[in-house]
């Protein structure tokens, strides 16, 4: 499923973050930018040990803001890591600490010149985001970005189920209703 909006891309596709070929992939990191599970850790098997080592002298992220490395064995020229929020019940902040990390992440990615992007679903493996909500969140704030700033032309959600494919094209065609 697609939308193009201000001439930029919108996509929904199921598959592996560690195999596209955008200009960034977006990694959803600690706090620590240690490595982990999930998509974390795919991203620094599949990239090598340069990201890591980069990640280390970077230091750490605070959750909501975003970092950028090289892409070591990639095919992407940039990984921008992002800190999503732990899910706390959704009354601590959790939606505005996810919308930022979306959001920032989009920032750096257009003020390093990277023209397309892709993200996985921030928070919603280990830190507990109902998936339903978390696109809901992403997707608006990706829309509100991109209706408002031009440099990123594709933005991907590359989804690692088929049950979050399907939540994320039943919240983008809602979405679509209000443009």
């Amino acid at each position: 499923m697609d939308l193009l909006i201000n001439g930029t891309s919108l996509l929904l596709v199921k598959g592996d973050i560690t195999r596209e070929k955008t200009d960034a992939i977006v990694n959803a990191a600690n706090p620590q930018l240690a490595g982990g599970g999930g998509v974390d850790g795919a991203i620094h098997r599949a990239g090598g040990a340069s990201i890591m080592a980069e990640c280390r002298v970077i230091g750490a992220c605070p959750t909501g803001e975003a970092v950028i490395t090289s892409a070591g064995k990639l095919s992407v020229k940039k990984v921008v890591h992002t800190v999503g929020p732990i899910y706390r019940g959704g009354k601590d902040g959790e939606e505005e600490a996810l919308r930022s990390a979306y959001r920032n992440s989009l920032r750096l990615a257009a003020g390093n010149g990277l023209h397309s992007i892709s993200f996985p679903s921030i928070s919603t493996g280990v830190y507990g985001y109902p998936v339903r909500d978390a696109a809901r969140a992403a997707l608006s704030e990706i829309v509100k970005f991109i209706k408002a700033d031009d440099r990123i032309r594709m933005v991907r959600f590359v989804l690692f189920s088929e049950g979050d494919l399907t939540v994320y094209k039943e919240e983008l065609k809602a979405l679509k209703k209000d443009l």
